[in-house]
C-alpha cells in the first residue's frame, strides 16, 4: 500500500515533503541545505565542513551548552555536516518534540551565532580530521579516487585539505554561510508521528521570511588523472576504482544499481565470492553505486597485502570485464532483489531513514518514489535486461588508483 504523501514550495523556494508512519511513535526531519563542499571557494578547502560544525555552537538567543542542553532535554538524537553537494541537519525524537526542535534548528540554520572563539577549536577538530585518515588508508583512497574521477568540484571531499582548513579565516566561513545558507534549493523532508497542518504551518512560521538568495556559480574543472599510485608505507595495499553508470533520474536506474550490487554490492556477490572466498586475496573488497544529480559511478574497492595486490587487482578487473560481456543469471538477480527489498523495509521502520530518502528522492527527481513503485521497479528486472545494460559500461573511462609501498600494473 502506497504512503500517504504531503509536499509544499513556499514562495523561497524551500520544498517541504512529509509522509505519515502510523506504525511509529518517533518522528525526524533531515534537512538538505545547498552548501556543502561543492559552493566552498576553490581556495579554502573544508571551509563547509567548518561552517556545518560552526551553526550548531550556538544559536539564536542559545550558547553552544544551552542549545546542546535544551535538545538533550527534548530527547532529541541529531546530526550535522557538509557533504559534497549539501550540509544536512537531520533529528529524531519523540512525535510530540517535532516542532519544537525544528524551532531549535531553524536557528541554527538561519540565525547561528558564529562566534569567533569557536573559530580555533573548530580548527582543530578538522584537522584531527584529516590526520586521522593518514591512519585509514581505505577510506584516504576512496576520497582520493573521488577526486580524480568526478569532474571538480564534485570530486571534492567535504573534509577538505590541511592548506584549506589552516587558511580559513572567521570572515571566509561567515562568507561561505552568508552565500550558501539559503532556501533556494534547500529541501525538508519529515517523517513519522504528526500532524500535516501543523507541521506545515510550523515551517511557514520559522522558515517563511527567509530570504533566498543568488546561486553560487558552479565551474567544472577536469579531473583525473586516471591512474595513479600513492605510495605509502602500509601494511596493505588499497585499490580502489570507479567508472561511470547512470544517475537516479535516468530510465535504466534500477538495472545500474542492480548491475552495482551483483558485481560487489553484498556478501555472496561476484567480487566476495571470486577475490576472498574463492581465492583469499583480501578480507574486504565491494562495489557501490554513488550519484549526483547528473552523474553517477560504480565505486569498488579491495584491501589486500601487498604480494597479493596485483592479483587482486588483475582479478577485481576481470569480474568487471566478465560482467560487462558475460551478462548475469537468475539466481544472483534474485539475491540482489531481496537485499534491496529488505533494505526498503528497515527504511519503513524508520522515521529518520525514511525522512532522508525523501529529501534524496528530491534532489535527485523532484519527486518522491513511493516504496510500491521502488519495489515493483525491482520485480520488474529480468537477467537480461541486467545484462544488455552491463554491457554498455565504459570501462575505457575508468579511474583506478592504488595506495601502498609499491605501484601495481594498472592497465
Amino acid at each position: 500500500m502506497t504512503a500517504e504523501l504531503f509536499q509544499h514550495q513556499f514562495p523561497n523556494g524551500l520544498v517541504l515533503l512529509a509522509e505519515p508512519m502510523p506504525d511509529v511513535q518517533s518522528a525526524a526531519f533531515s534537512f538538505l541545505i545547498p552548501a556543502g563542499a561543492a559552493f566552498e571557494p576553490a581556495d579554502r578547502p573544508g571551509a563547509a565542513a567548518m561552517v556545518g560544525e560552526w551553526i550548531i555552537r550556538g544559536a539564536g538567543d542559545r550558547d553552544s551548552r544551552s542549545l546542546l542542553s535544551v535538545l538533550d532535554e527534548l530527547g532529541v538524537a541529531h546530526s550535522e555536516g557538509a557533504q559534497t553537494v549539501h550540509t544536512s541537519v537531520s533529528a529524531a525524537a519523540l512525535g510530540k518534540n517535532l516542532l519544537p526542535a525544528l524551532g531549535i534548528f531553524a536557528d541554527v540554520v538561519r540565525r547561528p551565532t558564529l562566534d569567533e572563539q569557536e573559530v580555533e577549536p573548530i580548527r582543530a577538530l578538522c584537522l584531527q580530521s584529516l590526520r586521522s585518515l593518514e591512519d585509514d588508508p581505505g577510506s584516504k583512497a576512496l576520497t582520493e579516487l573521488r577526486r580524480r574521477h568526478f569532474a571538480d568540484p564534485w570530486g571534492r571531499s567535504a573534509i577538505g585539505t590541511v592548506e584549506g582548513v589552516t587558511a580559513a579565516t572567521p570572515d571566509d566561513l561567515r562568507a561561505h554561510f552568508r552565500r550558501a545558507y539559503r532556501p533556494d534549493g534547500a529541501i525538508l523532508g519529515v517523517a513519522g508521528a504528526f500532524d500535516w497542518k501543523a507541521v506545515k504551518d510550523e515551517v511557514a512560521r520559522l522558515f517563511g521570511d527567509w530570504e533566498p538568495g543568488a546561486p553560487t556559480e558552479i565551474v567544472e574543472r577536469p579531473s583525473g588523472p586516471s591512474r595513479s599510485h600513492i605510495e605509502q608505507e602500509t601494511q596493505q595495499t588499497q585499490i580502489a576504482l570507479a567508472f561511470p553508470t547512470v544517475p537516479v533520474s535516468h530510465p535504466d536506474y534500477y538495472r545500474a544499481r542492480a548491475a552495482a550490487a551483483i558485481l560487489g554490492g553484498y556478501t555472496s556477490a561476484r567480487l566476495f565470492t571470486e577475490v576472498r572466498e574463492k581465492r583469499g586475496l583480501c578480507y574486504s573488497v565491494f562495489a557501490s553505486y554513488e550519484a549526483f544529480r547528473d552523474r553517477a559511478a560504480v565505486v569498488c574497492y579491495a584491501g589486500t597485502a601487498p604480494d597479493r595486490a596485483q592479483q587482486t587487482l588483475d582479478v577485481t578487473l576481470e569480474e568487471i570485464r566478465r560482467l560487462v560481456s558475460g551478462g548475469v543469471n537468475q539466481e544472483e538477480l534474485d539475491m540482489m532483489r531481496a537485499g534491496l527489498k529488505s533494505a526498503l523495509i528497515m527504511q519503513q521502520e524508520s522515521s529518520m531513514s525514511r525522512s532522508g530518502s525523501l529529501a534524496s528522492d528530491w534532489y535527485h527527481l523532484g519527486r518522491v518514489r513511493p516504496l510500491d513503485e521502488v519495489a515493483a521497479a525491482l520485480d520488474a528486472l529480468t537477467p537480461e535486461e541486467v545484462g544488455d545494460f552491463a554491457s554498455g559500461f565504459d570501462l575505457d573511462a575508468m579511474t583506478i588508483l592504488t595506495l601502498g609501498p609499491e605501484p601495481l600494473q594498472l592497465g
